[in-house]
């Protein structure tokens, strides 16, 4: 098979991956008065964003996405930008941010209502819908955090079509922005019983993962995986299989997840990108400590919210090859 077209698609199950529980209702966000309509409603549920954290409820081990009702609600004034996510089960969602406040610890507006946590560390501990519901919240309005004037004259610019559209408030220009997607690829290289694990020297104490990169303008996601893999492992791959996607706002990313058959073995690292890399059989990854911690063990595998992870658990599985 040529090394740079991807095999036919495969028909093993699908990995698990996190989809926000909502109906985005996209005809409805020209209607301008969408969004004070459903701040108007004592069933609505409003997501709390700032800087990049979500707010939550709960106890520390189970936590719960914070769902607030506007109607009444004190921390109402410390709101600036607002999205409309959509509807589920009859009731809207909206993302409110309170960037302006500068110490949300010392508002007690804001701290009797729960902890506004960073999603990379609580993620794991959420119930699906709810990480998804805040990995949607969280990159929408960071999306606005640095979107606010014009990238082509530097006019500011103003909010429009229920919070998933910019509009640059110079009419001479009068440009339109939406919230930006940077694609990537994430990738499982294996030989069968062994899979390639690396570790960037930015990822938090023992963590390795399997590798990833940006996608380049004028390049197909299967050239990416031939580019990337290349680059950071100095491996030729084939069999490049669709695994799925995830939305990952750190800041903006769409992670798109591949499978694919190392052609060759020797790895010739990236020292930029990597500080190692190896090949690890499924015995090896599947006796590592059900325990074995981020940040703690000398050797662990991402979070389970991470598609990297789900693909990692798959194939340890099985289920994927």
């Amino acid at each position: 098979m040529d090394a740079h077209h991807p095999s036919p698609a495969d028909p093993s199950p699908a990995i698990s991956l996190l989809t926000a529980p909502v109906d985005r209702q996209t005809h409805r966000r020209t209607d301008p008065g969408w969004l004070e309509e459903l701040m108007a409603r004592r069933d609505t549920q409003v997501v709390i964003t700032w800087r990049g954290r979500v707010l939550v409820d709960g106890p520390r081990d189970a936590p719960r996405v914070a769902r607030l009702s506007p109607v009444g609600a004190d921390w109402r004034p410390l709101v600036g930008e607002m999205a409309v996510l959509g509807v589920a089960d009859g009731a809207g969602i909206v993302a409110a941010s309170v960037d302006a406040v500068e110490d949300p610890k010392a508002e007690p507006r804001l701290k009797r209502l729960g902890g506004l946590v960073d999603m990379r560390g609580i993620g794991p501990l959420l119930p699906e819908g709810d990480a998804a519901l805040a990995f949607y919240a969280r990159g929408l309005m960071d999306w606005h955090r640095r979107s606010r004037f014009c990238g082509v004259c530097g006019a500011p610019t103003v909010w429009s079509h229920a919070g998933h559209q910019r509009v640059c408030s110079d009419a001479a220009c009068a440009e339109s922005f939406f919230p930006r997607t940077d694609a990537a690829v994430i990738v499982l290289v294996h030989d069968g019983d062994r899979c390639l694990l690396g570790r960037q020297p930015a990822w938090p104490y023992g963590m390795h993962s399997i590798l990833a990169g940006f996608l380049e303008p004028g390049e197909t996601l299967e050239d990416c995986v031939h580019r990337e893999i290349g680059e950071e492992a100095g491996i030729e791959v084939d069999e490049i299989r669709y695994r799925g996607s995830q939305p990952w706002p750190f800041p903006r990313s769409q992670m798109v997840a591949f499978t694919a058959r190392a052609v060759t073995r020797d790895i010739r690292i990236d020292e930029e990108e990597l500080e190692a890399a190896d090949w690890y059989s499924r015995a090896w990854l599947q006796a590592l400590p059900a325990d074995a911690r981020i940040g703690e063990a000398p050797f662990a595998l991402p979070p389970r919210l991470s598609i990297a992870r789900r693909l990692i658990d798959a194939w340890l599985a099985g289920r994927i090859d």
